[in-house]
């Protein structure tokens, strides 16, 4: 029996899974052969079967994730930097009781910048105008926790123009509003937003001559 190698590295059997759905997804997109189609068909299920070892079988949400109608690509997060006074705008997610830029998922039919003045309208009550994008980043590029979906995650520069709504409360998946100083962060939600990925937003609002992150 042949010993294992100690510094071999772990499969990423998430980026595994979503390498053969990728695969998967454009054959049967493109492909007309019904042989190749079959193919590719039971690829998506040698993926199914993959995931429900190594993480239980799949749920119906997450098979929707997985695969995809037509060309897979990646999901699209948007989050709004807002500063006052030095401090940036953040908000304590309901989901894990920890702290993240405003933003979600985009919407068709929305730019980008339309996505994060309605976050933070949403989630804050704070009227803001978008400014200039600060980053699009590929989120298994960075120090996020391993998601099975691929994210693209897109922060834009936000000027703040109106105070909060009066009496209006954060919304349901939102329990906290608040601002804080960059050097002293709250424990944030790492699938949203990391630490570095905000001292690099911070860095990239104080200096408007540098140019976007991008991956």
């Amino acid at each position: 029996m042949t010993e294992k190698d100690p510094d071999a590295k772990a499969l990423d059997w998430v980026g595994v899974v979503q390498r053969l759905h990728t695969i998967a997804g454009e054959g049967l997109a493109y492909s007309e052969n019904p042989y190749d189609r079959d193919r590719y068909r039971r690829l998506a299920e040698l993926a199914d079967e993959i995931v429900g070892a190594q993480y239980g079988p799949l749920t119906r949400e997450t098979r929707a994730v997985l695969v995809e109608e037509g060309y897979p690509t990646p999901k699209v997060d948007v989050r709004a930097a807002v500063f006052s006074e030095g401090q940036i705008l953040l908000v304590r997610e309901a989901s894990d009781g920890r702290w993240s830029l405003p933003g979600g998922w985009a919407d068709l039919g929305d730019t980008p910048g339309e996505v994060a003045v309605r976050e933070v309208a949403e989630e804050t009550g704070y009227r803001v105008s978008p400014r200039r994008l600060l980053a699009a980043w590929d989120t298994a590029r960075h120090d996020h926790p391993h998601r099975l979906q691929a994210i693209y995650k897109i922060v834009i520069d936000c000027s703040l123009i109106g105070p909060e709504s009066a009496g209006r409360p954060p919304c349901h998946e939102i329990l906290e509003v608040g601002w804080f100083d960059p050097a002293d962060l709250p424990p944030l939600s790492t699938g949203r937003i990391t630490e570095s990925q905000v001292l690099r937003i911070v860095r990239l609002h104080q200096d408007q001559s540098l140019p976007a992150d991008f991956d």
